[in-house]
């Protein structure tokens, strides 16, 4: 199988007072930069874990760029079309 393109996702995340932000972007082959960001907040009981926050942060922010790629998508599938088309979700 050969390999047409590739995308790189950039992500990173910032933790301050229980809070954890990530913000990711990814490039994509027509030169369009898609950002997106997800939060995570720690309650106050919770032991301090790092990692869960990232986790929970990155796969929020990963949500809404995958939210804005269908979006993407389907606006080119109707410009091309002439038609509206409508994503699965």
């Amino acid at each position: 199988m050969q390999t047409l393109v590739g995308w790189h996702i950039e992500m990173e995340f910032t933790e301050h007072e229980g809070r954890t932000r990530a913000a990711a972007m990814v490039r994509l082959g027509d030169g369009t930069e898609l950002r997106a960001h997800g939060f995570a907040k720690r309650h106050p009981t919770d032991a301090e874990q790092l990692r869960v926050g990232e986790e929970i942060a990155g796969a929020r922010a990963l949500m809404d760029l995958a939210s804005q790629l269908l979006g993407k998508a389907h606006d080119e599938i109707d410009e091309a079309s002439g038609r509206t088309s409508y994503p699965l979700t």
